[in-house]
C-alpha cells in the first residue's frame, strides 16, 4: 500500500516519542528501587519509588504500533495487552494522563487505580489489560458493534506470541471468521513469552499460518520495519472496512528490555539484545526518509526535540499531580 509523506513523518516522529517515553521510564522506574535499599539486603524493591509495581516496556517494538495505527481513524478501536505504551501513544492516548496513571496519581486515566497495564482512554477508543490473551475478545466485541451499526470502523487486537496458545485466541479467531468481523489480530513475536522461548512453547514456526485453519488471511511480516508493517496492515484494514472479514498479522519484532524491569534475563543469550539494537528500526526509517528527500538534519533535530519536549511535559505533569485521596479508594470501582 502506498504511503504519503505525512504518514511517513508521523510514523517516524511517533516512534521517536515512544522510544523517548520508554527510555525515560527506564530511569524513572528505578528511582527508589535500588540503593539504598540494597544496603538493607533488598536487591530490588518493586513497591518503592514514584512508579510502584511491575513495568513492561516496548522499546524495539515501535514499528508494530505505528505501522498499524497509521491506518486507523478516531472511531476505530484498539485493545492492547500488558505491554502497551507504544500502542497507546500511537493511537493518540493523552500522554500526560497516561503517565500520571503509571505514577498512581489522581489525574491519571483511571484516577491512579489501574497502573500501566490497565490504561483506558474512551476518547480515542483505547484500552489494554494485564491478562494474557484478553485483548482479543473485546476487540471482537467492538468489531461486532461497528458491524451492527452499519459503519466501516475496525477494531485491532494486539498481543504477544505467547497469547496464541491461549483459548481466547482460538475462540476469538473462530468467531471473527464465522461472523466476518472487521477485526485485525496483530501478533508481536518477540521470541519470548515472559522467559519461555517460542520454540519451547509453540508447535509451529509462524503463528500467521494458523489463520488458514479459520479461513482468514494470514500475513507474516519478517522484518521489524515500520514500512513492512504499514503495508501489511494497510491491506488488512482496507479488507476489514470493505466487509471482507478479519486478518491475522504476525510481526517478527525485537524486545530490547526484559519481560519486566528488573528481569535478570538469564534465559536470553548474552549480547542478544545488543545485537538486536544494531537493527534499530528508528534509524532505518530515518535513512529511508533521507533517501527520499523527506528528512534533513534540521528537520530531524526539530522532530526529536518536539518528541522529547512532549515526553518531558508528560512526566512533569505526572510528578506534580496529586495523589488520590484515601477516602476515594472504593470510588469508581466494581465491588
Amino acid at each position: 500500500m502506498e504511503h504519503t509523506s505525512e504518514q511517513l513523518i508521523w510514523m517516524y516522529q511517533t516512534m521517536i516519542a515512544i522510544r523517548e517515553f520508554e527510555d525515560t521510564m527506564v530511569k524513572v522506574y528505578l528511582e527508589g528501587k535500588l540503593p539504598p535499599n540494597i544496603q538493607k539486603g533488598l536487591a530490588f524493591d518493586i513497591g518503592s519509588g514514584p512508579v510502584p509495581g511491575e513495568m513492561h516496556l516496548a522499546a524495539g517494538q515501535e514499528p508494530v504500533a505505528v505501522g498499524v495505527c497509521a491506518h486507523l481513524r478516531a472511531d476505530d478501536t484498539v485493545v492492547g495487552a500488558h505491554r502497551s505504551h507504544h500502542f497507546a501513544i500511537a493511537k493518540g492516548v493523552r500522554m500526560p494522563e497516561m503517565t500520571a496513571e503509571m505514577f498512581g496519581k489522581a489525574t491519571g486515566l483511571g484516577r491512579g487505580k489501574g497502573g500501566h497495564m490497565h490504561l483506558f482512554d474512551p476518547a480515542v477508543k483505547f484500552s489494554c489489560s494485564g491478562i494474557v490473551g484478553a485483548s482479543m475478545p473485546p476487540a471482537c466485541g467492538a468489531a461486532l458493534a461497528a458491524k451492527k451499526r452499519g459503519t466501516d470502523a475496525v477494531a485491532v487486537a494486539f498481543f504477544g506470541e505467547g497469547a496464541t496458545n491461549q483459548g481466547a485466541f482460538h475462540e476469538s479467531m473462530n468467531l471473527a471468521a464465522l461472523w466476518k468481523l472487521p477485526v485485525i489480530f496483530i501478533c508481536e513475536d518477540n521470541k519470548y513469552a515472559i522467559s519461555v522461548e517460542k520454540t519451547d512453547s509453540t508447535a509451529i514456526a509462524n503463528n500467521s499460518d494458523r489463520a488458514a485453519a479459520y479461513g482468514m488471511h494470514g500475513i507474516l511480516v519478517e522484518r521489524n520495519s515500520a514500512l513492512d508493517v504499514f503495508e501489511a496492515a494497510g491491506a488488512a484494514v482496507a479488507r476489514a472496512r470493505r466487509g471482507e472479514g478479519p486478518t491475522l498479522i504476525e510481526v517478527k519484532t525485537d524486545r530490547y528490555h526484559g519481560h519486566f524491569q528488573g528481569d535478570p534475563e538469564v534465559y536470553r543469550a548474552k549480547g542478544e539484545a545488543e545485537q538486536a539494537r544494531k537493527n534499530d528500526p528508528i534509524p532505518q526509517l530515518a535513512a529511508f526518509l533521507r533517501a527520499h528527500g523527506l528528512l534533513d538534519d534540521a528537520a530531524d533535530a526539530e522532530l526529536v526535540a518536539g518528541a522529547k519536549a512532549r515526553v518531558a511535559e508528560a512526566y512533569a505533569f505526572a510528578r506534580n499531580s496529586p495523589d488520590p485521596a484515601p477516602e476515594d479508594a472504593l470510588r469508581h470501582v466494581f465491588c
